[in-house]
């Protein structure tokens, strides 16, 4: 089973020929609203490729139908509390090449408390995994609890912060970044990823795949991307993420986790906007990717 502490977003998509740059403002082509957050989007991820995925966050009285999607999407949402602050948001531009800009608004994101996060905890058994990202509070609690009850923690390390990595390193089972960040993480900390003590580090690499470093190997192993015409890149990372966790969980291996999870992500870039279009287990299934 899967217990994600993650963001539940309202995702506000501009389309446009390119992104702006420093004081510029262009029209945008088509606007559409979805439900997004990095926690939302791993949590459907995990869901459709076949885990048991709770949800453990926060959303305004304005979120209702944000709950409402994430079960049609089969994620356990009980343990998502309603707060007096506002449901996040994320203003998204893409450009023609599917590239994207993204500003973040935390609201009730950052409402969550140490108390939800035990309440759902309490559920949880050894073997389990938390799944955190970088979006909401309280990670450190949800940490050391998940820890305390034999709970395998993994930590996608977005929006990025050496810091927070640094607080939770030695709790950290599985590290999930991208190659910006793992060159970030480097130099914040003066060491390579290998010398961290993380038992796995998963660095996605966007079209040139991923690379996995392990303290049990002696070399980092490459995995390469799979070919396909990107349209819309949001999303991609963190439905890599929720099928690598799926993936381990089911009690696959970290090679055939992580190829599961490339499936998956070359297939999500295909299709524009984020938790709304996440592929599920049959369409990775059925699609040809050779």
């Amino acid at each position: 089973m899967i217990w994600n502490l993650g963001s539940i977003n309202a995702d506000n998509f501009y389309y446009l020929s390119r992104l702006p740059g420093a004081g510029e403002t262009i029209a945008a082509d088509r606007f559409h609203q979805g439900l997004g957050g990095k926690g939302a989007n791993m949590s459907v991820a995990a869901a459709r490729a076949g885990a048991r995925a709770v949800h453990i966050g926060a959303v305004g009285k304005d979120g209702a139908w944000a709950i409402e999607r994430l079960m049609e999407y089969g994620v356990d949402t009980r343990h998502i509390s309603v707060v007096d602050t506002p449901t996040g948001h994320a203003n998204i531009a893409i450009d023609a090449a599917g590239e994207n800009s993204i500003v973040l608004y935390p609201g009730a994101n950052h409402g969550i408390t140490d108390q939800m996060t035990g309440a759902a905890l309490a559920e949880a058994g050894p073997g389990d995994f938390l799944l955190m990202q970088n979006e909401t509070n309280g990670q450190g609690c949800a940490a050391r609890t998940a820890r305390t009850l034999g709970l395998r923690i993994a930590y996608a390390a977005a929006p990025f912060s050496p810091e927070a990595i640094r607080t939770l390193a030695d709790q950290i089972d599985l590290l999930v970044l991208n190659g910006v960040e793992a060159e970030q993480l480097e130099t914040a900390l003066k060491r390579d990823l290998a010398e961290l003590g993380i038992p796995n580090i998963v660095v996605t690499l966007g079209q040139d795949g991923c690379k996995w470093v392990s303290n049990k190997g002696s070399t980092p192993q490459s995995f390469s991307a799979y070919d396909v015409t990107a349209i819309d890149t949001t999303g991609a990372g963190d439905t890599f993420t929720g099928y690598l966790i799926a993936g381990l969980d089911r009690h696959l291996s970290m090679p055939d986790a992580i190829d599961l999870a490339l499936r998956a992500a070359a297939l999500m870039v295909t299709r524009e906007g984020t938790a709304d279009v996440i592929p599920d287990l049959k369409d990775i299934q059925d699609h040809d990717f050779t």
